[in-house]
């Protein structure tokens, strides 16, 4: 029988931040997965999010997901900027903590591959390594020179080719210009929220971990 997440509060920038943990025999990593835009109803629960961690759960990751500031029972308000990457940022650290010296996997859905990209340049500017980074959908016209994303670390980016959220052509044009090599995959006949498709999004996911 699977382990099921456990609940926990961790303490964040503005105050306490609701998360689920999971714990995995042996891990070969941990895995922290962001959650997309809040102030449109977006949460830890969501599905897309919920597909990855159990895809990096299954992969032997040790996992935690967790509400940005505002969300379900964190504390604060919205800042839709590096609020919530401060955040994930103390997320990260609460899950390093649990599980030290193991190999850091950043997973981030819409929004939350804004959040899960920009910790990634953050990291690494501190010398911190990251293992890899998937961005599904990722709202990349947020990124800029103060929310870059790391050089070093193996990327991935999904794309729906339907997605009604944020416009493909966006990423793949954000991708052209990305300097590091990264890999691209564009999901034909699928919209933002992988509707019918999350077996797909688990099978690409999990083929590159």
């Amino acid at each position: 029988m699977l382990a099921r997440e456990n609940p926990v509060m961790i303490d964040g920038p503005v105050g306490a931040l609701e998360a689920l943990h999971l714990a995995v025999a042996e891990a070969r990593g941990i895995a922290l997965i962001c959650h997309p835009n809040p102030s449109q109803g977006g949460t830890m629960l969501n599905k897309v999010v919920s597909t990855l961690q159990r895809t990096a759960r299954d992969s032997g990751l040790a996992t935690l997901r967790f509400n940005y500031r505002g969300t379900g029972k964190s504390a604060g308000e919205h800042d839709m900027r590096s609020g919530e990457v401060d955040d994930a940022q103390a997320a990260l650290a609460w899950l390093q903590a649990q599980h030290p010296g193991l190999p850091v996997y950043l997973l981030g859905f819409s929004f939350g591959g804004f959040v899960a990209g920009s910790l990634s340049g953050r990291l690494e500017q501190a010398g911190v390594e990251v293992a890899q980074v998937f961005l599904v959908a990722p709202a990349a016209m947020r990124f800029d020179h103060e929310h870059a994303l790391a050089q070093h670390c193996r990327l991935t980016l999904i794309q729906p080719e339907d997605d009604e959220v944020i416009a493909p052509e966006l990423v793949y044009q954000w991708s052209a210009t990305l300097t590091q090599p990264h890999e691209l995959l564009k999901v034909a006949e699928c919209g933002h929220f992988f509707h019918g498709r999350l077996p797909e999004l688990k099978q690409l996911v999990a083929e590159r971990l």
